[in-house]
């Protein structure tokens, strides 16, 4: 299986964001099969098939599948420049997920600003919000590996911070819709369940949407992508494959 590149947090990372309408996976057109682990010394592509395996790289050294690969000064060179770019792109990445959480959790605000939510129910929120946005950037800094993730990131974001928070807001505007039609007033009621029911088919759809704001900073990292493609280029392993780390589509 393919995986995007950029978003998650490196390679099949940050820009491994399916956003729908505006898909983050086909802004800079690639992709990897590997995940990618981010070590102190060392920096390790690894996937469960087609061989090879494991790819290891450090400081212009390279091993696959645990055997040394012996490496002319052209091709050391460029698997240190291709380690390096790496890490320095991790720290980029990882500033658009923070601004991807941000965006995710401003975006439930301000849905939420319109329910007529009561003020018990609008503390609960505040206070669950800035806890999974403290969570999530918590994680994403911690993050060394795009197996921390398991797939979009965006879709986790929007995920866990939504998780806890709809059926909170459900429960209350369900709540109000009892009260209304126990007062007798079927109309409110019927406003409120539809005003549920909306927030609950259409709400995804809009958080994806605002996503759409962070399609300027991946542009910006394309670049980097790209050179990245390039200096992997030309280099083989002991049986003559190349390394093929990143795809870079049409």
């Amino acid at each position: 299986m393919r995986t995007p590149v950029l978003l998650t947090l490196l390679l099949p990372l940050a820009l491994a964001t399916p956003l729908h309408a505006q898909d983050l996976a086909t802004t800079c057109h690639a992709s990897s099969s590997y995940d990618v682990t981010i070590r102190p010394d060392s920096v390790l592509f690894d996937r469960p098939s087609p061989a090879p395996l494991r790819v290891e790289l450090s400081h212009g050294s390279l091993q696959v599948d645990g055997a040394k690969v012996p490496l002319n000064a052209e091709d050391q060179d460029r698997l240190s420049l291709f380690e390096r770019d790496l890490r320095a792109l991790v720290p980029k990445v990882k500033v658009v997920a923070d601004h991807g959480v941000d965006i995710a959790v401003q975006g439930l605000r301000d849905e939420s600003a319109g329910l007529g939510l009561d003020a018990g129910t609008r503390a609960q929120m505040a206070q669950k919000l800035a806890a999974e946005s403290t969570s999530l950037k918590q994680r994403i800094a911690a993050s060394q590996s795009t197996h921390d993730w398991q797939g979009s990131m965006a879709d986790q974001v929007i995920d866990q911070v939504a998780g806890d928070l709809l059926p909170l807001v459900a429960g209350a505007l369900g709540q109000q819709a009892i009260d209304a039609a126990t007062s007798g007033d079927l109309q409110a009621a019927g406003a409120l369940r539809d005003r549920a029911a909306d927030l609950a088919t259409q709400l995804e759809p809009r958080m994806r949407q605002r996503m759409q704001q962070l399609r300027p900073q991946v542009l910006a990292l394309c670049p980097t992508v790209r050179q990245l493609v390039s200096l992997q280029q030309g280099v083989r392993d002991n049986h003559g494959r190349t390394l093929d780390l990143i795809d870079l589509g049409q």
